[in-house]
């Protein structure tokens, strides 16, 4: 008998008592129940990065077995010196996960117990014709049933009943189920980026108001992540949080009053205050490696130095921002915006307040779009970088404003203009991160004692040496930039700008 076909399909747990009770025609149905239960952990990314591509990592007797949408299993030992794909050792399911986030911590999703059973489909004589392995996994709150198809060469009708059985049982393929929720109903999982319906008339106030209170959840669903430091991505999913909600208050002029815009201006920056020197530090030891590609051998010897400082200095920050989550004032201050945004009671409507969101948003795109267009048509070899830093800002507030208003906005057109506009922003990304580590660098430099020893010596020179090529770098950027504006300024992106949001519009 050779397995010719593999199939992975999850049901409710409630659902295994109507699969064993169910018809299979001539065939007769054997279910083996396994002996005993093992205790298991659910591991994914805070982003449900695994689990949106259709697989499932289980652990369990230290062994970690990886189970994939077709209904393959890849195992091998779970000993690692940390929690990220980087950290576990060398074998067949770390070599499968190199596609998730560097980034990104398998975190346990949740834990529990699990039997394996199997369902065999016997003919008159006997004679298998179709097989399951059943994994019945088990949690506090909920359950699930995973079935592992398995057909036999020349028994494809057998396989087929088989899982239409499945299927009439409530069976759905991995990749369509939503296994977590089976097993921990009361997990909210995670999302960074909500999507926010929009009407097409629906009042402009409506439409910042329902994006405000949207990313507030996402900001602060991050706060346990960065308190416990488990991967860079909870600050900086934060950080992009609050961002997304200053930017609303900035470019939906007119919205609410200009006294409560500035006041909470005010208040969202204060909260983004305390995370920037973090994040830039973060940003630096992410790159560490980078930094000693830059470099030949000979001037790499202040680099230890460098990023021991970097690190030492993170820890500090770390512990600080900790605090301030921590504080009472913090929490007084994130409720009192949390609320302020769902009641909404207390929110004062400016004059575009009642304008329909579809109108504002082509005002406001097309203005934005002509700012970008404008600036970018003055920058050359001897443009300042602060006017392609200006460039750079341009372009981020009209990627946030077409991502907010995109669903009252054609989706194919509008991803072809996202396409060459992150293309552009892409670059504009570099050169700007360029010129601030320059900065960065220069401001050590400026900071080192004025009798330095070996070691600040060394540090000096590479540092130095560092600054030469980032400079490089960012002269090699500055050239690109105007390339890709080049590509995204093409007549039929043109077309496709005015057509969208200022044909008729005025």
């Amino acid at each position: 008998m050779t397995q010719s076909a593999r199939d992975l399909y999850c049901l409710p747990a409630v659902a295994a008592e109507d699969l064993a009770t169910a018809g299979f025609g001539k065939l007769t149905a054997r279910w083996t129940r396994g002996e005993g239960e093992s205790p298991f952990t659910l591991r994914d990314c805070f982003d449900q990065s695994l689990q949106g591509s259709g697989r499932l990592l289980l652990e369990s007797e230290e062994t970690f077995e990886l189970l994939t949408a077709d209904g393959g299993s890849i195992t091998q030992s779970a000993r690692r010196e940390g929690d990220f794909v980087a950290d576990f050792a060398d074998g067949p399911v770390k070599a499968a996960l190199a596609d998730l986030s560097e980034l990104r911590c398998l975190l346990p999703v949740g834990n529990g117990q699990m039997r394996a059973d199997r369902l065999t489909l016997l003919d008159d004589e006997g004679k298998t014709q179709a097989r399951a392995q059943l994994r019945i996994l088990t949690a506090d709150e909920g359950g699930a049933l995973l079935v592992t198809l398995q057909g036999l060469r020349g028994y494809d009708k057998a396989l087929q009943l088989l899982r239409g059985r499945i299927e009439e049982a409530g069976g759905k393929p991995l990749a369509e189920a939503d296994l977590y929720a089976l097993l921990f109903p009361a997990r909210a999982p995670y999302v960074a980026k909500p999507e926010i319906e929009i009407g097409f008339d629906e009042a402009a106030f409506d439409t910042a108001t329902d994006i405000i209170a949207a990313y507030l959840p996402v900001a602060r669903a991050n706060e346990p992540g960065v308190l416990a430091d488990l991967d860079s991505e909870f600050l900086h999913d934060y950080r992009i949080a609050l961002r997304k909600i200053r930017s609303v208050l900035s470019l939906f002029k007119g919205i609410y009053e200009p006294d409560q815009t500035e006041e909470l201006k005010a208040r969202f920056s204060a909260l983004m205050a305390p995370t920037g020197r973090l994040r830039d530090l973060d940003v630096y030891l992410l790159e560490k490696h980078v930094y000693y590609e830059l470099l030949p051998e000979s001037l790499q010897g202040g680099l230890d130095t460098l990023f021991a400082n970097f690190a030492a200095e993170r820890e500090a920050e770390q512990a600080r921002l900790a605090r301030h989550l921590r504080s009472k004032g913090y929490a007084k201050e994130i409720d009192k915006l949390t609320r302020l945004f769902a009641k909404r009671k207390k929110l004062r409507p400016g004059p575009m307040a009642d304008r329909p969101a579809h109108d504002y948003a082509c005002a406001l795109i097309w203005k934005r779009y002509r700012k970008v267009c404008e600036t970018a048509a003055g920058i050359g070899p001897e443009t300042e970088d602060a006017e392609i830093h200006q460039l750079r800002i341009h372009c981020k507030k009209l990627r946030y404003l077409m991502e907010f208003f995109a669903p009252v906005f054609p989706a194919a057109e509008f991803k072809s203009l996202i396409k060459p506009l992150k293309r552009l922003q892409d670059n504009l990304g570099l050169f700007n991160d360029y010129a601030v580590q320059q900065h960065s660098l220069q401001a050590l430099l400026g900071g080192l004692d004025g009798t330095p020893d070996a070691a600040t010596l060394d540090l000096a020179q590479s540092v130095g040496a560092l600054i030469a090529v980032l400079h490089g770098r960012q002269l090699e950027e500055r050239a690109k930039v105007v390339e890709s504006f080049a590509r995204f300024d093409s007549p039929e992106t043109q077309q496709t700008f005015r057509a969208l949001f200022h044909e008729g519009k005025e």
